[in-house]
């Protein structure tokens, strides 16, 4: 089940055309606070349609609708989002009732987190940390507010991890250099989108890069945890340096 619905949302991220890395241009100087507030609205209108570009449509959808907010002034503007949203939840039923697969994967480990119930993390000094996405952000985590990340987490930085995941190209279709890590790509597609603490953006080291994995993939590398905001949103709480990325045993 999960290979079909893997196949179909590798079917519709065909002809997609990624946006170009930029961290090689010169910087430019600072936008006035109104241009920055339009441009930070732009680039969140473009993640919102690569995403479904991707055929990730329930997180395209959760985009569409932070865009749709910001333009609620704008009536032309709103129309033409919430019909992008209309679409989005569209394919969403249309995937749901072609594949026989439940949107909460019941083969993922339940993990509790709860502030009572969760485990705290507690690595081994001088050993790679294995564990899992979810195992990872096993906390209940405000997406709007942020400040919440508990002490254990953010003492995880700068530690040597191991996570399996898998891959979905934030940059690019080939040579991938920056990607992000999910525990199911269903629930990017048709499912809930995963919670900001459960995705985990992942970057090769500079000059580097490796090809596209359509399987579950394993990623080793140094542990960074710090909440990232673009246009007041937070966008991801952890981030990984990558030195090993390869095929999950099977």
């Amino acid at each position: 089940m999960k290979a079909a619905a893997l196949i179909l949302c590798l079917v519709l991220v065909a002809g997609v055309t990624f946006s170009a890395r930029t961290e090689d241009k010169p910087a430019a100087a600072a936008p006035a606070a109104g241009e920055a507030s339009k441009d930070n609205l732009k680039a969140m209108e473009v993640r919102a349609n690569e995403a479904f570009n991707r055929g990730q449509y329930s997180m395209a959808k959760d985009l569409f609708a932070k865009v749709a907010e910001r333009v609620k002034d704008d009536p032309k503007r709103l129309a033409a989002i919430e019909e992008q949203i209309r679409v989005c939840q569209t394919n969403i039923k249309q995937l749901a009732a072609a594949l026989p697969v439940p949107a909460a994967d019941q083969s993922l480990p339940q993990v509790e987190m709860t502030l009572e119930k969760r485990k705290k993390h507690q690595p081994k000094e001088g050993e790679v940390y294995n564990t899992t996405i979810r195992e990872l952000g096993n906390f209940e985590y405000d997406a709007d507010k942020g400040g919440n990340i508990p002490e254990d987490v953010k003492k995880l930085s700068g530690t040597k991890v191991r996570l399996s995941g898998f891959m979905i190209p934030l940059d690019q279709a080939d040579n991938i250099s920056n990607f992000a890590l999910v525990p199911s790509l269903f629930a990017c597609c048709v499912g809930q989108a995963p919670q900001v603490q459960h995705q985990v953006i992942v970057r090769t080291p500079k000059g580097k890069a490796v090809p596209y994995f359509p399987d579950e993939i394993v990623c080793e590398g140094t542990l960074k945890v710090e909440e990232r905001k673009d246009d007041g949103y937070i966008i991801s709480v952890f981030e990984l340096d990558v030195n090993s990325v390869k095929p999950a045993a099977k």
